[in-house]
């Protein structure tokens, strides 16, 4: 399959709103409006326009999206610079062929090239292993809401990144 992933531009939020939606259509897990997620996202400091990743096929129509923001995970010493991946999303026609894997892992690499340390995310515990995410309370990092503690993880994107963190993950107002 021949893809390209770039940046995504101010032109394609309405298109890469639209593929969130469906994307996340017929989820079990999902209340349906990841798409409004991502529009508020974008309306905040949290927002990291460089992390904001359209995935596109041979006709460069936009096929997958991935999207990180800025947390904190904070405790009552500290504040540290975390980023959120939420959400990543593959119209379904090309689910299961590979185009998250692939968002994913470039995504992460800009993230370290961009200077970030770690990632949280909130996912499949079968799934985002395999891309170096561990339960985050391996390093005493929480949630801010009741979740099992197999589906929140972390990722340190520099070795020893986690070693010295603890405490709630701190999201955007745009999550609420």
């Amino acid at each position: 399959m021949n893809l390209k992933i770039r940046v995504e531009r101010t032109e394609d939020y309405k298109k890469t709103e639209e593929l969130v939606r469906s994307a996340f259509e017929s989820e079990e897990f999902s209340d349906k409006k990841e798409h409004l997620l991502v529009n508020r996202i974008r309306k905040t400091e949290a927002f990291v326009p460089e992390l904001s990743l359209i995935a596109e096929n041979s006709h460069q129509e936009i096929i997958g999206h991935i999207l990180f923001s800025k947390v904190k995970i904070v405790n009552e010493t500290k504040a540290v610079e975390s980023l959120a991946l939420a959400p990543v999303s593959v119209i379904p026609e090309y689910q299961n062929k590979g185009v998250g894997s692939l968002l994913i892992n470039f995504a992460l690499s800009a993230a370290k090239e961009l200077g970030y340390q770690s990632v949280i995310v909130l996912g499949h515990p079968d799934y985002y292993p395999k891309f170096g995410f561990k339960r985050a309370s391996t390093w005493g990092i929480q949630a801010p809401f009741d979740v099992p503690d197999e589906v929140f993880m972390a990722l340190e994107l520099t070795e020893n990144s986690l070693a010295d963190v603890t405490g709630v993950v701190q999201y955007s107002e745009s999550f609420s």
